[in-house]
């Protein structure tokens, strides 16, 4: 039996600058809209860079980034070592026609190169079309995410100190 060929996807680029981070912002706020302002989309990715290892990737089109997906690999007593997806999205006018594929294949082949045991992402029961696409690439259900709001949804607060004092 002769293997099958992965398909032909557009090249994964990771972020490193600032201004790398500007140019998707407008792709993540798609996903993200209360990110209302890039400044703001900026300081959050690099805070989260710093300080549990998420990286930014993304795929263009005609020099324009089209989708992209934020990530970051951990371990956990559940699961063991982990790349866990934190944002994936494609512009509405590029789905279904690979962009998405990409980044996760990428994702994918980098959390084996890494170590990991498991890929892991949460969807929105409501995101309907993101869950058959990730039932086609393998993925099965296996929770349920459960949550609860602390503050307003948006809020930052730059000394997390407070927020854990009685």
């Amino acid at each position: 039996m002769q293997k099958q060929s992965m398909p032909e996807f557009p090249a994964v680029r990771l972020a490193h600058t600032d201004a790398d981070f500007l140019r998707v912002y407008p792709v993540m706020r798609v996903l993200r809209p209360h990110l209302s302002a890039s400044d703001m989309f900026l300081e959050r990715a690099r805070r989260q860079e710093v300080q549990s290892g998420w990286k930014l990737i993304f795929v263009e089109d005609r020099c324009e980034p089209v989708a992209c997906a934020g990530f970051r690999i951990s371990e956990w007593l559940a699961y063991g070592k982990a790349l866990y997806v934190d944002d994936l999205v494609a512009l509405e006018t590029h789905r279904g026609r690979g962009f998405a594929d990409a980044l996760m294949y990428w994702m994918m082949d980098h959390a084996e190169r890494e170590g990991c045991q498991a890929f892991h992402l949460d969807s929105g029961t409501q995101r309907l079309a993101a869950h058959k696409f990730y039932h086609r690439l393998g993925f099965t259900i296996t929770s349920f995410h459960f949550a609860r709001a602390l503050r307003p949804f948006g809020l930052d607060s730059q000394d997390s100190s407070s927020a854990a004092d009685p």
